[in-house]
């Protein structure tokens, strides 16, 4: 099949590779254009680009997709497969492609509709996520559905680890789906149980300790690696990494910091909760017993029961 591919980030390289390696013919690849990265803010291609490169693929790097109308309806592609893009589609472009525009989601939809359904489905405590191979409407991930797969959020899965299996999984889901679009019949979503997955900001990644302990564990596994939790402490942002739960430790209040051996244990709104890892403004990644232990005087973070 002939098509042109739409995505950015790294975890939609897996899909673009599945694509190529079924056969299918891609005209063009769309990504978001170049964007400061690292200390010195150097313009950087996305990884989608990167890969596409390497591969000698055609590509378009618009600051928004309706400047390449009349190119992708030059190309004549059969449908566009879309991995997290990271920009809305003209709904004068949907019907362009003979098949649309395919996404691949990471959700079971209609839950979990937006930008971050894998970081809310760890914070709200899902027992199962997946993800979906949909066409494009106009409404934010609303269209009939293809195909879905499941998968188990386990208690130590990040957003990061897990995102990454399902784009795996979800590429071998969206390459069948793309090879088989003349035969599938898509099911309208439906109406009920549907939630809304927005993008996490850095305001929604700090941890409020005076929550429950497992309320504290899901919203730092959800915020790893993107956006980072993290916590005030001595008039400075630390990033955290994710916690262990010490349903023994209950007499530390909301925040308060102490060390057991190794062990840095902070309060929570039940119980404790151990730091492995953690990272302060301007450093690297380290031991949080070997953070603390360099502090004078501090006895548990900023604003601990916010």
């Amino acid at each position: 099949m002939r098509l042109a591919f739409a995505g950015t980030p790294e975890v939609a390289v897996p899909s673009l590779v599945a694509l190529l390696d079924a056969g299918h013919d891609i005209a063009a690849v769309i990504t978001r254009p170049d964007a400061p990265a690292g200390r010195g803010r150097v313009l950087t291609p996305s990884p989608i680009a990167e890969f596409a490169g390497t591969r000698g693929l055609t590509i378009w790097k618009p600051e928004r997709v309706g400047e390449i109308a009349d190119q992708l309806r030059a190309i004549d592609v059969d449908a566009v497969a879309v991995v997290a893009y990271g920009a809305l589609i003209p709904a004068a472009l949907l019907d362009v492609p003979r098949y649309g525009w395919i996404n691949l989601h990471f959700s079971l939809l209609p839950a979990w509709r937006g930008a971050a359904p894998v970081q809310w489905a760890i914070i709200r405590g899902d027992d199962v996520t997946g993800a979906c191979t949909f066409r494009i409407e106009e409404g934010l991930d609303t269209g009939p559905v293809f195909g879905t797969l499941t998968r188990t959020i386990g208690p130590t899965d990040t957003a990061g680890s897990l995102l990454d299996a399902l784009a795996v999984d979800g590429a071998q889901l969206l390459a069948q789906t793309i090879g088989a679009l003349d035969r599938l019949v898509p099911v309208p979503q439906s109406a009920d149980d549907v939630s809304h997955a927005p993008k996490l900001t850095k305001d929604d990644a700090r941890v409020t300790w005076a929550h429950p302990a497992f309320a504290v564990d899901r919203h730092i596994r959800g915020c790893t690696p993107d956006p980072g939790a993290w916590s005030e402490v001595a008039g400075q942002r630390l990033v955290l990494g994710p916690v262990r739960l010490h349903t023994d430790v209950t007499d530390l209040g909301p925040g308060a910091l102490r060390l057991d051996g190794h062990t840095l244990l902070v309060g929570t709104g039940t119980h404790a909760v151990a730091l492995d890892r953690v990272k302060p403004a301007g450093r690297a990644w380290m031991a949080a017993d070997a953070w603390w232990r360099g502090l004078r005087g501090v006895t548990g973070f900023v604003d601990a029961t916010r």
